[in-house]
């Protein structure tokens, strides 16, 4: 019987949602008018276009109030990775007469990190920032990089394997008072963490709608007011000439629909995750032997994020077995969960690769209920203690775990 339907039989259980999240349903009630009813080119000059134009216009707005920002802030975008590839890829070639230097960290999500090996390979220095054990930017190390000849810093909010959220404010200002251009990647961190481009000296912020509860395909820059760009994707001049395509105006409205409803919820829904990450934590470290949390504790995690580590486990095999007893969850980011190679963010904690295999991520959302932590908590411990007995990894490899915590 496929896995699929097992879940499905069993009442699945969903902690991925750093991977996805399921559209809400207010969400989906807004978009569906501009797929069947105003469904004109925000383009066009007729009433047609003129709907869509207003209603793109009306979530620009919605999205830079959820950021604290200026509605002629915002560019629309594909989503998070297309986000990342104009800021860092606009901003370098922008800047190049600057200086041809950028400054990130090991960490990053791949559409920072391949953009950056991608520039590198036209003339540009990266320098890649390490991380200590929780998987903390130190300010000091930041400082330390920066050049006369750095043009820019991308410094992702949250990460999306260990949740960990980098002091944002404090690596911007130190870029700031560089020189430099501080780009931040948000996509795990909007409706989760505040986010005040007021408060913050963050020159450019990317967002993605389908890790809110908006639909996927739609994604946002923010880019602050006097900050240069030059475009990547040409055509008709859209998004102000840096982002031409026909915009879809149905995603544009999801995603307008689930900032406002993120932010409006979001002390609210932060709490409730926050209450079910601890219980999970604690229940599972209690419960299961030889098990351990990867990244950092308390208000410096992401509210929804559990990312564990059990000793002597192939996690693809945990993954499957929990699938068929109706849990979702993740050995690491979905963008690259497919590949054999261990977690490149485990692997800049510290751990060696026999213990990056064994991780879990659990990403919570708000529809997560502690019912559904309680289901979890009963069934990880005999799926772990049956991979064990399995396992080539057992007690007595040549690996020491008790050296890496």
């Amino acid at each position: 019987m496929p896995l699929g339907i097992v879940g499905e039989m069993m009442n699945e259980v969903y902690f991925d949602n750093s991977a996805t999240t399921k559209v809400d349903p207010r969400v989906l009630d807004e978009m569906l008018p501009y797929f069947t009813e105003k469904y004109g080119n925000a383009s066009s000059l007729h009433s047609f276009g003129q709907d869509a134009y207003g209603a793109m216009e009306e979530a620009r707005e919605r999205v830079a109030k959820a950021l604290g920002a200026a509605s002629r802030d915002i560019i629309f975008t594909s989503g998070g990775t297309e986000s990342d590839n104009l800021a860092l890829q606009g901003a370098a070639y922008a800047m190049a007469g600057k200086g041809k230097s950028i400054i990130t960290s090991v960490v990053e999500h791949h559409a920072v990190l391949h953009t950056c090996q991608f520039l590198e390979t036209q003339g540009y220095k990266v320098t890649y920032l390490p991380v200590d054990k929780e998987g903390f930017v130190s300010v000091e190390s930041l400082q330390n990089a920066l050049t006369k000849e750095t043009t820019m810093v991308s410094i992702m909010a949250a990460n999306n394997e260990i949740g960990t959220i980098q002091p944002i404010k404090e690596l911007a200002e130190v870029t700031k008072e560089a020189g430099a251009l501080f780009h931040t990647d948000a996509v795990q961190a909007v409706s989760k963490v505040p986010l005040d481009m007021n408060k913050l000296k963050v020159d450019l912020l990317s967002l993605s709608a389908h890790k809110l509860h908006g639909p996927k395909g739609v994604g946002a820059l923010y880019l602050r007011k006097g900050v240069k760009l030059r475009p990547i994707v040409y055509g008709g001049g859209h998004e102000r000439g840096l982002r031409s395509s026909t915009e879809n105006i149905p995603g544009i409205v999801g995603l307008g629909k689930a900032m406002e409803l993120g932010m409006s919820e979001m002390d609210e829904s932060v709490a409730r995750m926050t209450a079910i990450r601890e219980h999970l934590i604690k229940r599972v470290l209690e419960t299961v032997p030889r098990s351990h949390l990867n990244g950092p504790v308390g208000e410096k995690r992401l509210c929804n994020n559990a990312h564990f580590r059990f000793d002597f486990i192939e996690g693809e095999g945990m993954i499957l077995h929990l699938d068929m007893r109706g849990f979702a969850g993740s050995t690491g980011s979905a963008c690259s969960t497919k590949s054999l190679e261990p977690s490149h963010v485990l692997r800049s904690l510290g751990l060696p690769h026999e213990l990056c295999h064994g991780s879990l991520r659990l990403s919570l959302s708000k529809f997560n209920t502690m019912e559904e932590a309680d289901r979890f908590i009963e069934a990880i411990g005999p799926i772990i203690e049956n991979l064990r007995k399995m396992s080539p990894l057992r007690e007595g490899v040549s690996y020491n775990v008790a050296t890496v915590h």
